[in-house]
Formats: structure tokens, sequence, C-alpha cells
């Protein structure tokens, strides 16, 4: 159905339209993510986080690190090192919950398989991540 103007489009059409530019948009910004992993791009990697809301991130094997200092010196550290693994990301789904969004997928390391949850909130607009979580994937169920 055509619409000449917006008030003629249905509020649940429009809530439609908005949820899947927003599912969209956080799966954009979580190929970024893994982009800038891939390409070891720190200035990439630096942009994806958020500025203002608090960001936590677990690498596999490690204690949980907080503050976007903490986290952001870990990813420089991981993606300076000419020995870190490319990562694919694959089977990438976004749940969004108003300005906040969960994406869980998976990534392919080498030969290893994790499972990896990644938080997003819109600051300014934008879809920024505040967590980062893998971890090996034991048993598939």
């Amino acid at each position: 159905m055509r619409h000449d103007r917006l008030s003629d489009i249905p509020l649940l059409e429009l809530m439609v339209v908005q949820t899947l530019s927003d599912n969209d948009a956080v799966l954009s910004a979580n190929l970024e993510f893994y982009h800038a992993f891939t390409t070891r791009d720190a200035s990439a990697m630096e942009s994806i986080w958020a500025r203002e809301a608090p960001v936590v991130c677990v690498h596999p094997g490690w204690t949980p690190l907080a503050g976007r200092t903490a986290v952001l010196k870990s990813w420089r550290d991981i993606l300076a090192n000419p020995e870190s693994p490319h990562v694919m990301c694959h089977d990438d789904r976004a749940i969004i919950y108003g300005d906040m969004a969960v994406v869980l997928c998976e990534e392919e390391i080498e030969t290893s398989h994790l499972v990896a949850t990644n938080i997003f909130v819109r600051e300014d607009g934008t879809w920024r991540m505040v967590h980062h979580q893998a971890s090996p994937i034991v048993i598939r169920g």
C-alpha cells in the first residue's frame, strides 16, 4: 500500500520499519567490530566502543575488563600482535530492546569455534558496543 503522507502510515507499520532498520544498523555495527578485529585496525576498534556508557569485555580465558581505558588497551595489545588470529563472524542475530541491542553470533578462529555476545547501546544515534564476551563452544545444543 502506498502512503502519501507520514501521518497516513499506521503506527505498527512505522514500528516494523524502525525495528528492521535498527536490526540492520546493529548487525552492521557488529560486522564493523569484526572487520576492525580481522584487519587489526585499532582506530576503527576504538570508534566502535561506547564513549559515554560503561563498557566491559571478557576475552576467552581472561578475567573481565571494565572501563573504556582497560578495554581499549586490551584491544590495542591484541591488534598489535602479529600472531593474533583472524576471526570470522557468522550466524549473527540481533535482539533489539529500545536503545540497547544484543547480538549473538559464532566466531571462527582458525580451528576453534566460539560463541559471542556483543551488546550495543545507541549513543547520539549510533550503535556502539558496551560489552563483548566470547567463549569456546564445547557442546552444540
